[in-house]
Formats: C-alpha cells, structure tokens, sequence
C-alpha cells in the first residue's frame, strides 16, 4: 500500500451513516474525521460567528453557503493531524465544493485517494433522523427510538441526563435536506465518476459487514496509487 497521505471523502445522504463508518476508518487507518457539520454545531456551542450563520441555514435543512464551508475546511485541514490524511465527512456537497477542494489539496501538497458513496434507501434514512436521540449531558448517549433504544424512555443510559431531538432530525426538515441533498449534492456522484475516483457501497447487512466491505474499496484504492 501507498505510504502517500491518504484522503478520502464519503457521500451519502443525511443518515447515511456517515459519521458510524468515520469512526472505524479513524481506528483502522489513523485519520481524522473533518466533518463540516460537526465543526459548525461547535461553533454554534462556542458562540462562535460562523457557527451562528450557519445555524440559520442548518436549521431550515439548507446547505450553508459554499464560501463560508472552504474557508472552514481550509483552515481545519492546516492542523498537524492531518498531515497523514484524513476523512472528508460532508464535505463537498457541491461541485463547487468539489473544485475548489482540489485547490485546497494542492496547496498542502496532497491528492484524494478515493471517493466512497454510501447508498441507502429514504424508508431507512427517515427511521434513523427521525428516531435519533441525543443526551443533553455527556453526549455520549446516541439512541434511536426504533432501532436502539433507552432502557428508560427520555433517559440517557449512561449519564441520566435528559435525551432530545436535535431541530434538524425534525421530520419536515428531513425531508427538505434530502431534497436539498438530491437536487445540489447528487451531481458530485457524476463528477467523481467521471473521474474514475467513485466507488459506490448500497447498504446490505449490517454494520461490520459493511465496513469489512468499506476498508477493502479504500485498501484496494489506496494500493494503485
């Protein structure tokens, strides 16, 4: 394999499971995870400026305007942990994202390995955002109402602290975001295809298959350069 730094993007939908698979390739492979959306609700928590202009877009499913995410992600991926590569979660969701991170990776001197989109069906998406609950507390309780839930209903299992939904797992918002997502980010999935970088996973099974399946594409990938 490559010792080359190795930069990868993952698309998908909103409750793809993005942010579940980012996990095991940060214990497999030593990247971090630059997640667009993780970085404004900190910024949001911060009281920071971007993340207040973002949260107004956020909020109604919108996607944040593509000069504020560059200027984010440009400055994230300056840090010293990312010198050995690192996973792009969320980001781009524009061609436009998609060109100019082309000019971001240049000026550090890196190149993208591969791009993997991860396809699951809405009837799945829909349970995932809608079912989500967060803890107010630790953050660390992460539940789904339908699919895992807590022991005690509105509880966090590992703190007690209060359990909520987030306002953008709201279904209306839901469903704005994957229209959102379907009319402005699908046409990343026809840019990267062309540009023989697109490896395309559907969702079958369950977790651990799928990263089995996940690290094999990026191993795979990682070995031609």
């Amino acid at each position: 394999m490559s010792s080359d730094p190795l930069v990868m993007i993952l698309l998908g939908a909103p409750g793809a499971g993005k942010g579940t698979y980012c996990k095991e390739l940060i214990a497999k492979y030593g990247t971090p995870q630059i997640s667009t959306g993780d970085m404004f609700r900190a910024a949001v928590k911060e009281g920071r400026q971007v993340g207040l202009s973002a949260k107004a877009y956020m909020d109604e499913g919108q996607l944040v305007p593509d000069d504020v995410v560059i200027g984010v992600v440009r400055d994230r991926i300056k840090a010293d942990d990312c010198k050995a590569g690192f996973i792009l979660d969320g980001f781009p969701r524009t061609v436009g994202q998609a060109d100019a991170l082309v000019g971001l990776l240049a000026e550090r001197q890196l190149r993208l390995a591969v791009v993997v989109s991860l396809d699951v069906e809405r009837k799945i998406i829909l349970q995932r955002l809608t079912g989500r609950r967060m803890c107010r507390s630790c953050k660390q309780g992460n539940f789904n109402i339908y699919t895992m839930p807590s022991k005690k209903e509105g509880v966090c299992d590992y703190c007690g602290g209060e359990l909520y939904q987030r306002d953008d797992d709201q279904e209306a918002v839901i469903l704005n975001r994957l229209k959102v997502y379907e009319e402005q980010t699908q046409p990343l999935i026809d840019y990267y295809r062309q540009l023989g970088m697109l490896e395309s996973l559907p969702f079958e099974g369950d977790v651990a298959s799928m990263t089995t399946k996940l690290f094999r594409l990026i191993d795979q990938r990682a070995a031609k350069r």
